[in-house]
C-alpha cells in the first residue's frame, strides 16, 4: 500500500520518491500460514507479495513484467531468506 509519493528536484534531475507500507501483506501472510489457508489439494498459495516489491525485484534484475524470466526472478526471491515472511506455504519449491 502506497503511503507517500514525492517529486524532488536535484539540479537538473527530477526524482520520483515513493514510500510503501508492506506490513499489511506481512500480517496477512502470517495469518494465512497460521490458519493453514492455501494448503489443501494439489495447488498451494505460495506467498502474498505486494506489487511494489515485485516491481522492485524485476527492476533490480533488469527484467520486464512481460519477460518470461520474470517468473524465475520472483521464484529466486521467494526461495531466498529475504522474502521468507511473505511466504504462506513453506513447502518445497
Amino acid at each position: 500500500m502506497k503511503i507517500a509519493e514525492n517529486f524532488l528536484v536535484d539540479g537538473d534531475k527530477l526524482i520520483h520518491a515513493r514510500t510503501f507500507d508492506n506490513q499489511p501483506a506481512l500480517d496477512q501472510a502470517q495469518e494465512m500460514r497460521s490458519a493453514g489457508v492455501g494448503m489443501t489439494g494439489e495447488n498451494r498459495l505460495v506467498a502474498r507479495i505486494p506489487m511494489n516489491l515485485i516491481t522492485d525485484w524485476l527492476q533490480e534484475a533488469g527484467v520486464r513484467w512481460d519477460d518470461t524470466a520474470s517468473k524465475d526472478v520472483i521464484k529466486r526471491k521467494l526461495i531466498s531468506g529475504e522474502a521468507s515472511k511473505l511466504r504462506v506455504w513453506e513447502g518445497n519449491y
